[in-house]
């Protein structure tokens, strides 16, 4: 129930003003806020990570298209290959291409062991560098400070570097600061 109190001078302006803000311009910075905070990717193909416990892979860009892959690994790296609203058509490290909202995927660089057996972690980016941890194929990681093709990834907290030909989830030659 909205009830209007009959005011004079300054406090109807104040009043009127006040109102304006709230039913006009209120609105207006919800329905933008989301979109302007949103990363905007000008090419494509880009690296994403799935930022959801669980998320549907779809034949086609919207939610009435069937679910072809059901995903339960959240940090899992997704290759972007298209757009289509909010939608996001990509390719998983098996190869499967299908559209995921673009609300269920982050920006934060993960990968995914995809060597031969155990990996091993260095202390520095170099092959003769002491080996400070090990992992198995398949284990998903977060990527950062890659240059010529060493990346340190962050397993659950353990730190060590990788040969990028290691990691699906990282370009070739890929720069990340």
């Amino acid at each position: 129930m909205m009830v209007r109190v009959f005011q004079s001078g300054k406090r109807k302006l104040f009043c009127a003003v006040a109102q304006f803000f709230i039913f006009c311009l209120c609105p207006v910075f919800f329905i933008i806020s989301p979109l302007s905070a949103a990363v905007i990717h000008t090419t494509l193909p880009y690296w994403a990570s799935i930022s959801a416990s669980e998320a549907f892979m779809r034949s086609g860009p919207g939610a009435n298209y069937p679910a072809i892959w059901h995903y339960q690994r959240p940090d899992l790296p997704v290759k972007v290959v298209a757009r289509h609203e909010n939608w996001r058509k990509v390719e998983d490290i098996d190869g499967a291409t299908g559209w995921i909202a673009s609300a269920l995927l982050s920006d934060r660089r993960t990968a995914i062991l995809n060597g031969v057996g155990i990996q091993n972690l260095y202390a520095e980016p170099s092959a003769t560098a002491s080996v400070i941890w090990r992992a198995e194929n398949g284990v998903i990681g977060r990527v950062s400070k890659c240059r010529e093709n060493w990346c340190l990834f962050n397993i659950r907290g353990q730190t060590g570097y990788i040969n990028s030909r290691n990691l699906w989830g990282v370009d070739p030659n890929e720069e990340i600061k």
